[in-house]
């Protein structure tokens, strides 16, 4: 028949040259719209060719053979594997990376967005590294893709395990198709520190059909000297190619004993295989010998034996085995002798021995310290639960041990920690970048009677009192594991005899993991074995499983002669003398883990109060300063409950962007916390749970930092958020003054250019502590009145602290805005009265410049008037002239009169003076009678009041006689009695 015309013309336009049989393939084409397809021989070199096998149609599309099977091309048959080899059927593994995989391939690409365009880093010599059971991503800040390309015919999937224990390390992992693109950061995995990868750290996805390629990414984030520790992958399973042409080898140190196997068994102890093997070969024998070095030091190791019958053990010393080293040469070191036997050490607190040589726990309600028998609580009291460990005969039951290395198996059967009287230290494990690992497990936690009806209140804590001697680059990890793993804390190098405390608020079983790492480099030679971590006690409080070293008071009920504890409504502690409950005074909040009585109840700092149930202290937004007659009342809810601030950029030593981003929370208690969150490390964590603060890695609190790498420049489809902390949990008060409670604001860090509104300084702080700050970190917020800021304002920090802290422990910011401001009264105004015109005028009310102040009372509205008050006046006035005008014309008018009579009477006094012969001489020299009686009436007024009109009246009289004294009579006159 004539393929031609039914095949795709790539396959019928081929033009081929004679060729054997060894120089070509078989394969499939792609399947057409009725399931079928075909099968074509495809050349080994590309190139011209003829005598070729002509094209027959293929089994159908939904064909796939067995597990432990291959399809052998040339009958178009399942065959089963050959012993030594494994199939998975339709799919893929790959699980030895001495070398690269042919289909994978590294692509590094280089930074672009450093602080100068020319300032690049070079990214050719980063990529995956093959490393035998593992491929090693690269440790410095440039982006390298593992790429695989892979034709899926059915709807598959891809598992792989891998370890990510370092958050300073982005580990993308996504599925780019033409159907399809899965974007995600995997889980930050730790806890496959482990004796085997955790099922945590295994990575599945489901994958269409058609072709997928598969990208593995990673890149640094260098903020110091850290080195970072890379991603390891292995285990690279795929399913769904429908079929496999061949089978794969076991590695070497497997073997698969008969044909069609679906995988390959694990040699037995003490033998061992080559690759593709189908059994292991003792090892008794070798192709090269090495020669034996002499044993010294660094070959043993010190533990101590567990208590015997008799009371008694004692330090002996082992061989690290497998021993390589020989002891009977020259030079060589012999195993010291063992120790003295010596008493064993007491029981931990809240156990007991009854004269044997093992200690057993306290029976529940009893307590002991661990030197005396058991003891029943008294009445009013009961046991506190938690475990006590600062003996180290044996390890305690719920505590496990175990080392792990990723790389090797060496040290799989040994402990990674030993127990040592008084402490428990790392073991020698097998290589030097072993990871050493001790665990305790807790159920969960149970707070004590008197406190169990409060919630959101402190579950439990873990303590513990450790050091590191070290002389290479170690680090020893802190980890929690609950529903995923995080890195409590770390610490690097050698460390002095310190302690550490985490603090649990969420109840629930958990585990604490500390692993030790001598160094992060792989080698075969031992140089660190002396390196060492020692445990010196661990302590958990409110363990539900624990044990009781020591009984405290408890709530008693109400009912007379009653001995049964009961608990306490939040926010009441117990009263000592009387074993009840109290409510704890305003405006204060209840300390977890104190001795009952009212100092349990710490009050509040100033301008704060408590909550309802006095869980914590937190400012309401309002807060009032009283300076001599002045008080200023601040109103700061207009700034909202949570401020944000975006600090950048800054750059890395290689180069890479990133910003720092601050969460404020300001005002409000537990439901106007600042929240921040990785979008990194946790994939299965929800958008709307990191809101909430609900993640496994999210932080919820007072005040928290994150770093922001920006997608641009790095090839990430949205901006990064990660390595998420706690800057404070405690809000202690506001005040205008510069030190709270030993924390100090540093005015001079942000200068003022007026006063006239003093600064109001918030204090946090948070007593978790750090490896950098034994006391815990605190934080200051200064809020500064600027009414040329928006309501919102603006958060900054000090130029000369970019980071926000000058030291890494006390944290400044500066948060201007308008709405600092203090509240407007009546006296941030005033009124300006404007010219009456057509008998009215305006009133009007301006702030008084520069306005200082926010919100309050509002301006009076603009007020228009009529005149009326100013023509009052000037009516008064006008009436006042008119009468004095009145008056002084009357008076005029009188006094012209008057006068006119004097001058009558003048005359006629004239007269008679001529007639002085002729007249007789008259007793006086009054008006004669007849003459005018009423006028002369009137002139012998005698006034004895001097009003103003007989003043005038007076002056008139004296002018009268003193013109009748003054007139020249002559002799003749001198009979007249005037």
């Amino acid at each position: 028949p004539n393929h031609k015309s039914e095949l795709p013309i790539s396959y019928a336009d081929v033009v081929c040259v004679y060729v054997g049989q060894n120089d070509y393939y078989y394969e499939y084409t792609e399947c057409d719209s009725t399931g079928s397809r075909w099968r074509v021989a495809i050349p080994q070199t590309p190139g011209a060719c003829t005598g070729l096998p002509e094209p027959v149609r293929g089994t159908e599309c939904t064909f796939s053979c067995e597990a432990g099977e291959f399809l052998e091309m040339s009958a178009q048959e399942c065959t089963q594997c050959a012993a030594g080899s494994y199939s998975l059927g339709s799919g893929i593994r790959f699980d030895q990376w001495d070398s690269m995989p042919a289909g994978f391939s590294s692509l590094a690409t280089s930074l672009d967005n450093g602080p100068q365009g020319d300032d690049r880093l070079t990214c050719n010599s980063s990529s995956w590294v093959p490393q035998g059971n593992y491929l090693e991503s690269n440790r410095d800040e440039c982006m390298v893709s593992l790429i695989y390309a892979v034709h899926l015919k059915k709807q598959g999937s891809i598992s792989f395990e891998y370890q990510y224990p370092d958050k300073n390390l982005l580990f993308e992992f996504f599925v780019n198709s033409i159907k399809q693109s899965q974007i995600g950061f995997l889980k930050y995995c730790a806890d496959n520190v482990h004796v085997r990868f955790d099922r945590e750290c295994v990575f599945q996805v489901n994958l269409k059909s058609g072709t997928n390629i598969l990208y593995w990414r990673t890149g640094g984030v260098l903020m110091g000297t850290k080195v970072v520790k890379p991603v390891l992958l292995k285990n690279v399973q795929i399913e769904g190619v429908a079929y496999t042409s061949e089978c794969f080898p076991c590695k070497p140190g497997t073997f698969s004993r008969v044909p069609g196997s679906s995988s390959c068994d694990s040699c037995p102890r003490d033998t061992y295989s080559g690759r593709g093997a189908s059994s292991c070969t003792p090892s008794e024998g070798s192709g090269v010998c090495k020669a034996r070095p002499p044993c010294s030091r660094k070959d043993y190791f010190q533990i101590h034996t567990a208590c015997g019958s008799d009371g008694k053990t004692q330090v002996i010393y082992k061989w690290i085995e497998p021993r390589i080293c020989l002891e009977d040469v020259a030079g060589a070191e012999k195993l010291p002798p063992s120790g003295e036997r010596e008493p064993c050490p007491p029981c931990n607190p809240g156990f007991y021995n009854n004269d044997t040589a093992t200690c057993s726990p306290c029976p529940p309600g009893t307590f002991s310290d661990g030197k005396k028998a058991c003891e029943r609580c008294p009445a009013g009291t009961e046991p506190v639960l938690g475990y006590e460990y600062k003996w180290w005969n044996v390890l305690p039951a719920n505590m496990k041990t175990s080392c792990f290395n990723v790389g090797n198996s060496k040290c799989d059967s040994m402990n990674g920690w030993e127990v040592a009287r008084d402490h428990i230290q790392s073991g020698a494990g097998g290589s030097d970048n072993d990871y050493l690992i001790l665990n305790i497990h807790v159920p969960g936690f149970k707070l004590p009677m008197s406190m169990s009806s409060h919630s959101g209140t402190e579950c439990g804590r873990i303590t513990f009192e450790f050091e590191t001697v070290c002389t290479a680059d170690c680090e020893l990890y802190f980890m929690m594991v609950r529903r995923s793993t995080t890195v409590v804390e770390s610490w690097e190098g050698s460390k002095t005899r310190q302690s550490y405390t985490h603090v649990m608020t969420q109840n629930g079983s958990v585990s604490y993991t500390w692993a030790f790492q001598r160094t992060n480099q792989p080698s075969d030679v031992r140089r660190y074995v002396n390196d060492v971590v020692r445990i010196f006690s661990i302590s958990v409080s409110n363990a539900v499983d624990g044990v009781s070293s020591k009984c405290r008071a408890c709530a008693l009920s109400g009912q007379a002669s009653s001995s049964l504890c009961v608990p306490c409504p939040p926010g009441h502690y117990i009263d000592s003398q009387t074993n009840q409950c109290t409510e704890c005074p305003s405006n204060t909040r209840l300390l977890p883990h104190t001795t009952p009585g009212p100092d349990a109840c710490r009050p509040c700092g100033p301008g704060s109060k408590s909550d309802k149930v006095h869980s914590l202290c937190y400012s309401d937004c309002h807060f009032t300063h009283t300076e001599g007659n002045v008080t200023l009342s601040f109103d700061f809810s207009l700034l909202g409950s949570v401020g944000s601030l975006m600090n950048g950029p800054s750059f890395t030593s290689k180069g890479t962007k990133y910003y720092r981003q601050f969460n404020i929370s300001l005002c409000g208690g537990q439901s106007h916390m600042a929240v921040c969150t990785d979008n990194v490390t946790d994939l299965s964590i929800t958008d709307s749970q990191r809101e909430r603060g609900e993640g496994a890695n999210a932080v919820k609190t007072f005040i928290c930092q994150s770093t922001i790498i920006p997608a641009i420049g790095r090839g990430f489809h949205t901006a990064l958020s990660s390595q998420s902390i706690n800057l404070a949990d405690t809000f202690l008060g506001a005040t205008v003054e510069t030190t709270l409670d030993g924390i100090k604001a540093s005015p001079d860090l942000f200068p003022q250019n007026s006063k006239k509104i003093p600064d109001v300084n918030f204090y946090y702080r948070s007593f978790e502590e750090t490896s950098s700050c034994e006391s815990g970190r605190s934080a200051v917020v200064t809020l500064r009145c600027n009414p040329e800021k928006s309501t919102k304002g603006e958060i900054s920090v000090p130029s000369q602290c970019p980071a926000g802290t000058c030291d890494g422990c006390t944290f400044n910011f500066l948060w201007e805005s308008s709405g600092a401001c203090p509240t407007c009264t009546e006296s941030d105004y005033h009124r300006i009265e404007g010219a009456c015109k057509g008998g009215h005028h305006d009133i009007l009310y301006v702030w008084t410049e520069p306005k200082l102040c926010m919100g309050g009372v509002s301006l009076p509205e603009k007020k228009t008037l009529p005149c009326e008050g100013v023509e009052v006046w000037i009516r008064l006035g006008a009436g006042l002239a008119a009468f004095t005008a009145v008056l002084l014309i009357s008076l005029t008018c009188y006094f012209w009169k008057k006068n006119k009579r004097l001058e009558y009477k003048y005359s006629r006094l004239v007269m008679s003076a001529n007639k002085e012969c002729e007249m007789p001489g008259a007793d006086s020299c009054a008006v004669m009678e007849g003459e005018d009686n009423e006028g002369d009436m009137e002139d012998e007024v005698v006034y004895t009041k001097p009003s103003l009109l007989g003043k005038l009246k007076a002056i008139a009289s004296k002018v009268r006689w003193t013109l009748v004294d003054s007139f020249p009579f002559s002799k003749c006159s001198s009979g007249l009695d005037l």
